[in-house]
């Protein structure tokens, strides 16, 4: 396997993480995972525009430019040669000693970029059959619109989801839902489409995204406003979007069918779309 370390692809075996790098001792770094599809990364502009942003409320110099981030990406894809996949792409704050919770000074040390392919499918099953989800608490920090490395309240959910014998946490703050654990959520109410709004509570998703545009162009109502616990009784449909599932319908919350228990027909419709989408040259590269 070959990895991008930096400038550099090299063998996987090659890369060496110092113990006292900051992402390794505090989380301290941001990441994204981009999608490929026929050997082209889809809506790449959109990732690198939130890793940006991401990097600027850190407060992280990027290493590389976005445009040299981009090229090295495409190079690792070719040299892998994977053409249905995903890429892991994190940067760290990078090395600094002695340890020291505050951050160094800037320009004191550079961070350190890796990046690796992983061969992967979509999950047409996963997208038939649904998944099972409960409610919990949103117990993770106040700023999730970073895609930040620490992720260990999404972790927590997901365990406590699990071990309860459910495939996901959705989860709610004040009696509003947020999101999954690692996922947009959404809901269908009245042939109405609900997620809830980019903010600190929710991450930017780049599925998020193409599924608004998606709505637009096939004229499904949608509104981007926090949906109320209450309004699970009145719910027909709920899904999750993320880069790696694409779009999954949520069929059962904490044992209770929602609506009639299986794939709805706003989110099978919005899965053709997005799976055409997907084959669009001009949303990859």
């Amino acid at each position: 396997m070959k990895i991008l370390w930096n400038d550099q692809i090299v063998d996987r075996e090659v890369v060496r993480i110092d113990i006292e790098d900051r992402g390794y001792q505090y989380g301290d770094g941001i990441y994204e995972v981009i999608r490929i599809y026929n050997g082209h990364c889809f809506m790449l502009a959109e990732h690198m525009a939130r890793l940006e942003s991401s990097a600027q409320k850190i407060k992280l110099t990027l290493p590389y430019s976005i445009p040299q981030l981009t090229e090295n990406l495409k190079l690792l894809i070719k040299t892998e040669g994977i053409t249905e996949g995903e890429i892991y792409l994190q940067i760290t704050r990078g090395i600094a000693s002695p340890r020291n919770h505050e951050f160094p000074p800037a320009g004191s040390v550079k961070g350190v970029v890796t990046a690796n392919v992983i061969p992967f499918e979509r999950p047409d099953e996963m997208q038939q059959a649904g998944l099972s989800a409960t409610v919990l608490p949103d117990e993770r920090w106040l700023h999730c619109d970073i895609k930040s490395l620490s992720l260990l309240g999404n972790l927590l959910a997901l365990d406590q989801a699990i071990e309860a014998g459910f495939d996901d946490a959705i989860l709610q703050r004040d009696g509003f839902f947020t999101e999954a654990s690692a996922s947009n959520l959404w809901f269908v109410i009245d042939g109405i489409v609900y997620t809830h709004p980019d903010g600190r509570l929710v991450l930017p998703g780049i599925t998020k995204l193409k599924v608004l545009q998606l709505c637009r162009q096939l004229e499904i109502p949608y509104r981007e406003e926090p949906v109320p616990i209450e309004a699970l009784r009145n719910t027909q449909e709920c899904f999750l979007t993320n880069s790696v599932w694409e779009i999954v319908p949520i069929v059962a919350i904490d044992g209770k069918p929602v609506g009639t228990g299986v794939l709805g027909s706003i989110t099978k419709q919005l899965q053709a779309a997005y799976i055409a989408a997907t084959k669009n040259k001009s949303d990859s590269l």
